[in-house]
């Protein structure tokens, strides 16, 4: 991993770093579609499921409650928000494996050919153009073959209310990170990764804009 390296913190700045989990529960109505992420994984006992910019582990948390045999490894480049995920697990009583590292590194990190699925929520939006790239590569090196992509994120914003609410996403996250995201970007990124049978399978109207569910897979 390289230390020298920058990321958007939650939020935007450190200092908000303990107030987003209360945050992102109001303004993006996470409880009706972090469930969905979970059903669009179909996740099976024994699986390797590894989660991309873990964050405080809301995500990764609700994978091991909902499939307790699955192994779930949740990686993420900030050490303060990984140490509330780890607080939280433990909290439930749950077994995840967190580790520090940059999205776009996960496979060098992790290994190539690890994971039965790769899942990222709410991480591409605050990306540079080539990171979005880069962690779409990384989850393609990190999956077996035939193995499952689930990314929740900020997508298309398609009408000028969703536009106008996104603009409170880009004012803390940046303009230039997150407009490729309101202009549909993904559609284009996650088959330039090597992905196939891409599907926006889910929109949710959230107070910051729209955010999609897409699902594809890595062929065999």
């Amino acid at each position: 991993m390289s230390k020298q390296r920058s990321f958007v913190p939650a939020l935007g700045k450190s200092e908000f770093t303990n107030s987003y989990d209360k945050v992102i529960a109001v303004m993006t109505r996470e409880k009706r579609w972090r469930p969905l992420v979970v059903k669009a994984l179909a996740l099976k006992a024994g699986e390797t499921i590894v989660d991309i910019g873990a964050g405080t582990g809301s995500q990764s948390i609700l994978l091991k409650q909902a499939a307790p045999g699955i192994r779930v490894i949740g990686i993420d480049p900030d050490p303060e928000v990984l140490a509330i995920a780890r607080r939280k697990a433990e909290a439930a009583g749950l077994d995840i494996d967190w580790r520090q590292g940059f999205g776009d590194e996960a496979d060098g990190i992790l290994g190539s050919g690890l994971a039965d699925a790769v899942v990222s929520s709410l991480v591409l939006h605050q990306c540079p153009m080539e990171v979005k790239s880069g962690i779409l590569t990384a989850a393609h090196r990190l999956l077996k073959p035939g193995g499952r992509l689930v990314i929740a994120d900020f997508g298309l914003q398609r009408t000028f209310l969703m536009r106008t609410l996104f603009r409170q996403v880009q004012a803390v996250d940046g303009y230039e990170y997150t407009q490729p995201n309101a202009e549909g970007i993904l559609t284009e990124l996650i088959p330039a990764a090597g992905f196939a049978d891409l599907e926006e399978r889910h929109v949710f109207p959230t107070h910051t804009g729209s955010i999609s569910i897409y699902c594809a897979v890595k062929p065999s």
